[in-house]
């Protein structure tokens, strides 16, 4: 009789064993469906917001910006964090000509699969009052989505030759 029992628990253990070494235990990565046109238009909109700081001479209303986020804008070396970056428009501001706007065009987005991350690929142009192109140029910008919105932590940017 103990060997009959011996012998039907050592049989259920090895039954309970296979199944538990066969089954497979997969992870699967959830797919974000990401709306490139969605977030695009999410980053123009920041964009245009960032031009209103140029454009009504305040730096005062930055959000574009991450505390930790590195710029290098042109001709100058990185300039590190959003407090930093807040006192170089500053200064830039006192030289900002008087009646230009600037305008910046997302013109291409890649978005990571997951949304965190967009790499947006950019123009802009900076026009007197008449409308005439003071500066113009391309840049790159890395976002990163923290807390549901997007924010710059890293940019460069370049200026076209001037034409005269």
């Amino acid at each position: 009789m103990k060997n009959k029992i011996l012998s039907e628990g050592l049989l259920l253990a090895v039954v309970i064993l296979s199944f538990a070494c066969s089954q497979r235990t997969e992870v699967k990565n959830a797919v974000t469906t990401v709306d490139i046109n969605q977030v695009k238009a999410e980053i123009q909109s920041l964009e245009n917001n960032f031009a209103l700081i140029y454009d009504n001479r305040n730096a005062d209303s930055i959000t574009y910006y991450a505390d930790d986020a590195v710029s290098y804008f042109v001709g100058q070396k990185p300039i590190v964090g959003k407090a930093a970056i807040h006192k170089f428009i500053e200064n830039e501001l006192m030289d900002y000509p008087k009646g230009a706007k600037i305008f910046f065009e997302t013109v291409e987005v890649h978005v990571a699969n997951d949304g965190k991350f967009v790499f947006e690929v950019g123009a802009y142009k900076q026009v007197d009052s008449s409308g005439v192109i003071l500066h113009s140029g391309h840049y790159f910008s890395l976002f990163e989505k923290r807390n549901g919105k997007y924010y710059c932590i890293r940019d460069m940017a370049n200026s076209n030759p001037s034409d005269n």
